[in-house]
């Protein structure tokens, strides 16, 4: 639908073979080949990470050199900024050139379908100030759900938005904290109680988390803005096995190999109780229980 189709931007920092599965996939994407793409390489921490980032940087630069993308582009960090940074300043880095970004990190792997449906969306909702971003990744739950729907606040595997829409992140945890719970919006936010957002945001004021995506779902909400998703997931993470940052929830997922049912038909952006209700369902069944020790670690990582 788009003549010009959004950039993507993807983070990437130490994990090779995740990267490579992740380009892969992407390279097979409908419209990869008339996208221009960014990969932003984090420095490393330590010595210990050396070889792990420079093998990074080599695999990004010969997939630079192949006719996959329309162009690719390596930002080579000279230092580590850490994925919350990494992203935070990449995607504001971005937007400073395009009106629409298309962000993904090195343990996603997409379907065919995946830019097709980000570029349609992006197109489909430009105008409606409803709208903050549009998200590949859909969690399994147990009811049917239509072919898109909405859901409040911003997600984080493998999404898009504009400008317009990036405008709303606030970087300032603490301040997000005080507006939600004067808000007394605590439950909701945690999607009806079944999975400690709130406790996440409060571990960012604190310090014992670095987070850019709680941030991220919290500045949208709060804004009452929407993020409209597909009815099956176009996005499985391979990261969930403990190598990267953040590995809390939403288990084992697939991308189902059938296509997407094109073309993307508009709906009203209303949020849907239904699916809200699915996913909180969901998440109490993905759900981690010693998630607080497993954020802890979110620095280690990094």
């Amino acid at each position: 639908m788009l003549s010009e189709k959004a950039p993507i931007v993807l983070f990437a920092y130490k994990r090779p073979d995740h990267l490579d599965q992740t380009l892969l996939a992407l390279s097979k994407a409908f419209g990869a080949t008339e996208s221009e793409m960014t990969i932003f390489c984090d420095g490393p921490r330590g010595a210990e990470d050396c070889d792990a980032v420079s093998e990074v940087r080599a695999i990004a630069r010969r997939w630079a050199e192949t006719k996959s993308f329309k162009r690719v582009s390596v930002v080579e960090r000279s230092h580590n900024l850490g994925l919350s940074q990494s992203v935070i300043t990449g995607v504001s880095e971005m937007l400073t050139e395009s009106e629409t970004v298309i962000v993904l990190e090195d343990d996603l792997i997409v379907s065919r379908d995946f830019l097709r449906f980000m570029n349609d969306a992006l197109q489909i909702y430009r105008d409606d100030e409803t709208v903050v971003s549009i998200h590949g990744f859909t969690m399994k739950v147990d009811v049917d759900l239509p072919q898109t729907f909405f859901i409040r606040g911003a997600d984080c595997w493998g999404w898009a938005t504009w400008r317009r829409g990036w405008d709303f992140f606030e970087a300032d945890a603490e301040s997000l904290l005080e507006r939600l719970d004067a808000s007394d919006r605590q439950e909701d936010f945690d999607f009806e109680g079944s999975f400690p957002y709130r406790g996440m945001l409060q571990d960012q004021v604190s310090g014992a988390v670095d987070s850019w995506a709680i941030r991220w779902y919290a500045s949208a909400y709060l804004a009452k803005k929407l993020t409209l998703y597909p009815g099956e997931s176009l996005v499985r993470n391979i990261g969930q096995e403990g190598s990267g940052t953040h590995s809390v929830i939403r288990g084992s997922h697939t991308v189902d190999e059938h296509l997407f049912a094109f073309p993307l038909k508009r709906v009203e952006p209303v949020e849907s109780l239904a699916a809200r209700k699915a996913f909180a369902r969901a998440l109490v069944s993905d759900r981690i229980p010693r998630w607080r020790s497993v954020l802890a670690g979110i620095k280690r990582f990094r």
